[in-house]
């Protein structure tokens, strides 16, 4: 059996799934951040969830009647980011959401709220993206659109 083809396999199947849940890790210029690309459309993250679900949405008030239909299902079956402690740029585009949206990245629970960094911001009209930066400590993490109501998905920081 050769070895070395069973490896090129293993990590090429697992940069593969790296790749499709949207993390890379070019160095910045300092050579010390991963990126984490995001995609947002009407209600959703499309990384995290895997698929485009379409939906539409022209105000907040339409992801909440969505997310309140199908919310918890699609969580359930949402990837749960996996990363190792340190600077993270999450790179966040509003695809076609017609209205500005923005991004939320926190701790899970109170005590990972008050003890875990967090990152916001907003700004993001349609085709837009921005970088939000933070260093991330081992814990766990929610990150979410509160302008673009998505369900909040989880990241797991160890190492």
């Amino acid at each position: 059996m050769n070895t070395a083809l069973i490896r090129k396999g293993f990590f090429g199947a697992v940069f593969a799934a790296i790749t499709a849940i949207g993390l890379t890790q070019p160095a910045n210029a300092a050579g010390n951040a991963n990126i984490v690309n995001l995609t947002q459309t009407a209600c959703q993250f499309v990384e995290t969830e895997g698929v485009d679900h379409g939906f539409t949405s022209n105000a907040k008030a339409d992801c909440e009647e969505i997310n309140d239909r199908s919310g918890d299902e699609r969580l359930a079956k949402s990837q749960v980011l996996k990363l190792k402690p340190g600077q993270y740029t999450f790179r966040v585009t509003n695809k076609n959401v017609p209205y500005e949206l923005g991004f939320w990245l926190r701790g899970s629970g109170v005590v990972g709220r008050v003890s875990l960094p967090s990152v916001s911001g907003g700004g993001l009209a349609t085709g837009v993206t921005k970088d939000y930066t933070v260093t991330l400590k081992p814990g766990e993490y929610l990150y979410s659109c509160p302008l673009n109501p998505t369900p909040n998905y989880k990241i797991i920081v160890e190492g």
